[in-house]
This record gives structure tokens, sequence and C-alpha cells, in this order.
């Protein structure tokens, strides 16, 4: 691999990567657009939108297995096939119930296709270069998604030919990986779930994660909805759309470079705030024209940056070997928020009016930044509690053993289970459970030695072995 240029080396993956985004983003902007012109309920749109993430989060699952089984090629191009066939389905029939099963289809192949890209691209990725090539892997992901939008706007009757192209891009984004020369990755290893396990110790990460999932999921969704029913034309729609992606591709190189010098869970308060405020002003104030293209460049700068600071603040909370459960945590709880999140803003836009998709969005960004706050106060107060704990256990006596719980323990008049009791300060050590280590980085946490239970032990009655 070149060391100046190395993601020329995986020239025929990022080629791979921009037809298939080109299909999946001009996909979902279409048949919500569709549905729109069509005056379906907004609860359709959003149910679409849920099932395509919902097959997100079981193809998460099943693509370790098929990957595992015939190989990371093999399990692509089946993948692809599959995917395109569906959205073809969508011109041979118009039955919202049969577009809803395409769709968990359509997750399904695709959470297949982005676990052969990603995983191929790190385990054949230095250590030295893994940055460079996966920026470029998400620049282009965004140029992908983007061009699926101008690709729409030719197409201002929608009709059939939008479909005819995104299936073309699906078969022809099988033509590169297939002819690659590169060697094939290892077969995947089995990442186990441990769900609670880190939401324990990472819980701001996860919430935020969980959140942008629902704010990406109604976006996507019923953006398009949104603005069809403001009275915007096709290729305003699609100016739109593509207004918001541009922004969160040029926001994710300087929002990284911001991250490494302020600490990551102020930058999460800071977005959440700032989103509350502009998708509340978006939500009642009549935007349109100019105004509101700039009012959704700042959202897709704010929003689209919520997932990747996230979740670098969760990976840099865990150990390295955790690492590989965490991100399938991560991809779960992402995909679980924005299977929820369409539906809710669906609800919502169809009881009381377009508007409810910003003002969903305002909630949520509003709740993050409470939960945010709270977990950070709670830890202050705790860490305040830890330290002074700490300084107490090195204080020193008046110039004898009266002021130490050991002298209490030496004394023969005191019952040793009442002296046990007392040099464990339950209060304490239930606070400490509240707050793991690396619970924010807003202030430095210093792991404190259990002396009292040290203590305590000791003093115990040794068994017969023991003697």
């Amino acid at each position: 691999m070149s060391s100046k240029h190395p993601y020329r080396s995986f020239t025929a993956l990022f080629l791979t990567t921009l037809l298939m985004l080109v299909a999946q983003g001009s996909l979902s902007t279409y048949l919500g657009l569709s549905l729109a012109q069509q005056n379906v309920d907004s609860i359709w749109i959003g149910a679409l939108m849920s099932c395509y993430y919902l097959g997100l989060v079981l193809g998460s699952k099943l693509g370790h297995k098929v990957i595992a089984r015939v190989g990371h090629i093999r399990a692509f191009v089946a993948s692809a096939a599959i995917v395109s066939a569906c959205a073809m389905t969508h011109v041979l029939t118009s039955q919202l119930e049969v577009w809803l099963v395409m769709r968990v289809i359509v997750g399904m192949g695709m959470m297949c296709q982005y676990m052969v890209l990603e995983s191929w691209l790190n385990e054949q990725t230095e250590s030295s270069q893994r940055g460079t090539v996966f920026a470029f892997y998400m620049i282009t992901s965004y140029l992908g998604m983007i061009g699926g939008q101008a690709m729409l706007s030719q197409f201002p009757e929608l009709g059939t030919s939008p479909l005819l192209i995104i299936s073309m891009c699906y078969s022809l984004c099988i033509v590169p990986i297939a002819l690659t020369k590169r060697i094939h990755p290892a077969p995947l290893q089995p990442a186990p779930l441990q769900i609670m396990a880190f939401w324990k110790l990472v819980p701001q990460s996860l919430t935020a994660v969980s959140v942008a999932g629902m704010m990406a999921g109604s976006f996507y969704g019923l953006a398009p909805a949104y603005a069809a029913a403001k009275g915007m034309s096709t290729e305003q729609v699609t100016l739109f759309m593509s207004v918001t992606i541009f922004a969160g591709l040029l926001a994710q190189w300087p929002m990284g470079k911001i991250s490494d010098r302020i600490p990551r869970s102020r930058i999460l308060r800071f977005n959440a705030a700032v989103l509350t405020i502009l998708t509340l002003l978006i939500a009642l104030l009549p935007l349109s024209g100019a105004l509101l293209l700039v009012a959704t460049f700042c959202y897709g700068v704010l929003a689209f940056t919520l997932y990747p600071i996230a979740s670098a603040f969760a990976n840099q909370n865990v150990e390295q070997n955790d690492r590989v459960a965490l991100s399938a945590t991560i991809l779960l709880t992402f995909g679980l928020g924005a299977c929820f999140g369409p539906l809710l803003a669906s609800a919502l836009m169809q009881l009381i009016g377009p508007a409810m998709l910003y003002a969903f969005i305002s909630c949520c960004a509003f709740t993050l930044f409470l939960r945010l706050l709270r977990v950070n106060y709670t830890q202050k107060q705790v860490q305040r509690m830890l330290d002074e704990q700490q300084n107490a256990q090195f204080k020193m006596g008046s110039g004898d053993l009266v002021s130490s719980p050991l002298a209490a323990a030496l004394d023969p008049r005191v019952d040793e289970e009442t002296v046990l009791t007392q040099m464990r300060d339950e209060e304490f050590q239930a606070a400490r459970q509240q707050v793991p280590a690396g619970y924010d980085e807003d202030i430095e946490i210093v792991p404190v030695t259990d002396s009292f239970d040290t203590i305590a032990a000791e003093l115990e009655p040794k068994s017969l072995d023991d003697k």
C-alpha cells in the first residue's frame, strides 16, 4: 500500500460504495416523494423508513453468518442482487404492505453490504492510515447520497425511470468488488452483544447514538414529505436534501479536529442545545427559499456529527479488546433509534401537521441535552464524594488511635460485627457504583483503593484451612 495515497489501494471498494449509496440515497427520497404526491398518510412514510432500519438491525446478525459461510465477495454479490430486485418490485406493485416487506429486506441486504466493505477496509488498512482511509470512505458515502439526489432531480414527475436507474446502480456496484485484485479478507469473527454492560460504562455515548438514530431516520424518511407539503417541486426537494447531506459531509473533518481538542461530552451538549433551538425555529417560523436552505445546512452540520462524536467518545472509554463488541452495540442502538423515530414523528405529522417533524427532532435534542446535563452533574457530585472519601482515608489522627476505625477494631470490648458494619460505608459504596470509570471525560476519574474493605477482610476470622 502506498503510504502517500493509501486510498488508491481501495479504489474498487470506494467505487462500489459510491454506486451503492447513489442507489440508496435516491431510493429513500423517491419513496417519500412518491407517497407524498399520492397524499398517503405520513404514518406510512414513517413506517417505510422504520422498516428499513429494522432490516439493518436484523441484518447485523444475519450478515455475520452469511459472510462467515460463503466469504465477503459472494455475500456482497448475493445481497446486491436481492436489493436490486426489491427496488424493481416497487414498479410492479403499489401495495404499501408489500413495500414495507421490501424495505425490511433492503435493510438486511444493505447491512450485509456495509459489513463486507467496512470489515474489508478495517482488516487491510494499516493502523497509521486507518483514519485517512475511513475519512475517504465517509466522503465517498456522502458524495453517493448527494449524487442520488441529483439524479432524482432530473425526473420531476418521478415515474418508473428513477427506479430503473436505482436498480442499475445496485447491480453495477457488484462489478468493481467482483473484479478487484485485492486479497480477500478473513471471515468475520462473532462479536457478542453486551448492551447492558456498555450502557453502564458509556451511557452518554449510547444515549447520543440512539437520539442520533431517531433524528437520522426521521429526517431521511420524512423530510421529503415535509418539503413537498411546503409546496416545493421535486427539484427543490432534492436540493433541500442535498444541501443538508452536503453540510454533514463538510462538517465531518473540522468537527473531528475540534473533538480532539475539546472534551467530546461538551460538544455533544453544545450540539444538542443548539439543535433544540434551531429545529424549534424551523418548526415555528414560516421559513422558505434561501433561509430554509441555510437552516437545513446548519441542521446537517450539527445533527450528522452527533453519531461520529458519540462513537469516538465511547471508544475512548473502553479497552481495545472490547471495541468489536462495542461497535456492534453502537450499530444496534443506532438502528433501534432509527426504527422508532420515524414512527413517532410520522404519527405527530399526521395528527398535527408537517411542521411536527422538526418539533419532534427538537424534543429529541432537548431530551438528549437534559440527559447529558443530568449525567454530568451526577458524576461531578459523586466525584466530589470520592475525593472527600479518599482524602479522609489519609487524614492524620490527633496523636493516638482514638479517631481511627482501626482503634475500635483493636478494642476487645467492641463487637466485631459492629466494627465491620461501621467500616463499610454503604452510602459511599452505592454512590461509587453509579458512575464507572470513563463515564464522562470532563473530569478525570481517579481510582480509589478499597482500604476499608481490605482492613475488614483482614479482621474476619479465618477458616481452619487457613491456620
